[in-house]
């Protein structure tokens, strides 16, 4: 063979030269069409660059742990654990240890259930959960009760209320709505004693109008009121909550007023009952201390009794109501002179002369034959020692 030539440098500017092209080696060693590689693996192996696939894990496997610690349905995590443990072993996935706790951690809670089911506890527990949710429901601020409803205060901390629960009026409860009003004419928060004295005067009037039936209440029955602390009213709270009080906590609605009461029943009570608040005013002073005072206080409770006789004889009463009533009217004729003489008295001594026989012809009784007549309330309240009722 001849030996090659090498090649000549080319000139500037012309084009490379290349070598004429020589023999061709024999071919590699390929295999068969669809046969693997024969030659030497790369750096990487023989899958790649990216090596073997990462395993999986199983989603059965995470949702048997998830219901194991939570507790919630026990035996479902106790399923998915046992299908998730095949799965694992079928497909070659991973979480089997989670598999395995879920399946443990859900066999002791059913195990458990099981056990609550048969000594009670369960049912004891679900009885406990809705009733602190009925609690939680009933819960309300006073100002967004309405009238009439009956409520436990038992939420309170220190001087103020956090909220009262509404309870059923048949239940024992410690007072019952009569009604709410809007704080009006102030543009920034009025102050305790502002909003006191106005719910002193508004939740009186309430209190006296939704409970005519005066009997129903008891001798330590009152009126209250819920107003807003400075925060509230700063949040736009600006109502007050009227409620009447029992003294104690009570059994049954204390309502009577014109939207449950007869005709004559509300008749009757409206027109007695003016006695029973002018008596309540009898001044603390004696008359040997302040014999004015004491003279006004019989004047007005003779001037109550007048009202009474004149309105209810003027008027045609129901049929069982007839004969009581025209005794309790008797009664309140003389009861009539006889205050009238206790408030023209001279003196402290004539003063003190006719002061007992007055108070024994009022109809100390409130006319308790008539109220049975007609389907009031006729057991009176218990004496708190003092005179006082007609």
């Amino acid at each position: 063979m001849e030996p090659t030539q090498p090649p000549q440098p080319s000139e500037p500017g012309a084009p490379a030269a290349y070598p004429s092209p020589g023999p061709y080696a024999a071919p590699g060693p390929y295999t068969s069409p669809g046969m693997p590689y024969t030659g030497a693996p790369g750096p990487y192996g023989p899958y790649g660059p990216y090596g073997q696939p990462r395993k999986t894990t199983n989603g059965l496997a995470v949702g048997s742990l998830v219901s194991g610690i939570v507790c919630c349905l026990p035996p479902l995590g106790l399923v998915l654990g046992i299908f998730a443990l095949r799965q694992i072993k079928k497909r070659q996935q991973g979480g089997k240890g989670m598999a395995i706790a879920g399946t443990v951690l859900s066999t002791l809670s059913t195990l458990l259930v099981v056990l609550g089911l048969i000594t009670g506890q369960v049912q004891e527990g679900i009885r406990g959960f809705r009733e602190g949710v009925r609690e939680a429901a009933a819960t309300r601020l006073p100002m967004e009760l309405r009238t009439g409803e009956c409520f436990l205060d038992d939420t309170g901390q220190g001087e103020y209320t956090l909220g009262v629960r509404v309870v059923d009026c048949a239940v024992p409860h410690d007072g019952e709505i009569t009604g709410r009003f809007e704080v009006t004419g102030h543009d920034k928060w009025p102050g305790e004693k502002t909003l006191e004295q106005l719910g002193e005067e508004r939740c009186e009037t309430m209190g006296a109008a939704y409970a005519l039936d005066t009997w129903k209440l008891g001798a330590d029955a009152g009126s209250g009121h819920y107003f807003p602390d400075r925060r509230s009213w700063r949040d736009g709270e600006h109502r007050i909550a009227c409620f009447v009080d029992a003294g104690k906590k009570t059994r049954g609605s204390l309502r009577g007023d014109r939207t449950t009461l007869t005709a004559d029943q509300l008749a009757f009570l409206t027109h007695v009952n003016p006695i029973e608040d002018a008596v309540y005013g009898e001044p603390e002073d004696g008359p040997d201390d302040d014999i004015e005072a004491n003279q006004v206080w019989a004047a007005d409770v003779r001037a109550a009794i007048d009202s009474a006789r004149v309105s209810l004889r003027g008027r045609v009463w129901e049929k069982p109501a007839q004969a009581p009533m025209k005794a309790y009217l008797a009664r309140l004729d003389a009861a009539s002179k006889q205050w009238g003489k206790l408030a023209k008295a001279a003196d402290e001594e004539a003063f003190w002369d006719a002061y007992d026989r007055a108070w024994e012809l009022l109809p100390e009784d409130g006319g308790k034959d008539v109220r049975k007549a007609l389907g009031l309330t006729h057991t009176p309240p218990e004496a708190d020692g003092e005179r006082g009722s007609a």
